[in-house]
């Protein structure tokens, strides 16, 4: 007989970057249960002294929702314990960061444009997240999975946390540098282009647009999901506005770069750091 999942096991999982046993737990499907299951992790993290800082938004690349078997974006906290600040090097570079896969279960990484705000946006539109936008940036989310292969439900995606496991934020550039025309704004947010290379070969490229039609959009669907659930993005938060690319699995020993061009953003440069195993620890 199969266990049911929960909060505390999903929580269990991504704190000891252990994968769940497929066929030890039932299949989730209930994407209300599913919510309400991060809101468990959510009181839990908090509890134990964690403070959220803003979300992510996962799935909304539409490109790569045939790969995952997820049709509809997805999305969770950033906390302050996830969060880490690339420092700027010279103009078009930063300071290299060490990352610990040891700490993620079958991670992998994403390159995302991170927007910055400085109020809640007035209204579920490009145009209000404009006005309510402080700054932009370029990040690397660290995604997870507790569950084997990467395979599993939207629903059980949401419940996991969003799959979320750091957000690396290169240097910040106020939003009014893109310009005072905010219909230009969202078209330059939406053209910029990313090239992503793993020790100095190209491996991936991506367009702003990827996310939901640009990052500004992505904040838009997020701010009118909230509104659907009588909540709204507290201001002072940051949001994190989903893959450009497909999410590149990451292994120890690796040099991950990138370059933006369209818009004036630093590149990112992390290593992959921690022992080197074959597989996840298996939570039965």
């Amino acid at each position: 007989m199969s266990a049911e999942l929960s909060a505390e096991l999903l929580l269990d999982a991504g704190d000891h970057a252990r994968t769940l046993a497929r066929d030890a737990f039932a299949p989730l499907s209930d994407l209300a249960r599913a919510e309400a299951m991060q809101t468990g992790i959510v009181v839990a993290r908090i509890a134990r002294g964690e403070r959220p800082v803003g979300y992510k938004i996962g799935f909304t690349n539409r490109s790569i929702w045939p790969l995952y078997g997820v049709f509809h974006p997805i999305w969770g906290p950033v906390w302050n314990t996830t969060l880490r600040v690339a420092e700027a090097r010279n103009g078009s570079e930063t300071n290299v960061v060490d990352v610990d896969l040891c700490r993620f279960s079958q991670p992998r990484l994403e390159p995302e444009i991170v927007i910055g705000l400085r109020a809640s946006p007035r209204a579920p539109t490009a145009e209000a997240v404009y006005e309510a936008a402080e700054w932009f940036a370029h990040g690397f989310e660290i995604v997870q999975s507790p569950y084997p292969d990467w395979r599993f439900t939207a629903a059980e995606a949401f419940a996991a946390q969003s799959l979320h496991g750091a957000l690396i934020v290169g240097p910040r550039r106020p939003i009014e540098a893109l310009g005072k025309d905010v219909l230009q704004v969202i078209e330059r947010l939406s053209a910029l282009r990313v090239e992503l290379r793993r020790d100095g070969v190209e491996v991936a490229q991506g367009y702003g647009r990827e996310a939901l039609d640009g990052p500004l959009h992505a904040v838009a669907h997020l701010a009118h999901e909230l509104a659907l659930r009588g909540h709204s993005i507290e201001p002072g938060s940051l949001v994190t506005t989903g893959t450009l690319t497909d999410a590149q699995p990451l292994f120890v020993g690796q040099r991950w770069t990138s370059r933006i061009e369209g818009v004036e953003l630093s590149g990112l440069d992390i290593r992959t750091v921690g022992e080197s195993r074959t597989s996840p620890p298996v939570l039965r």
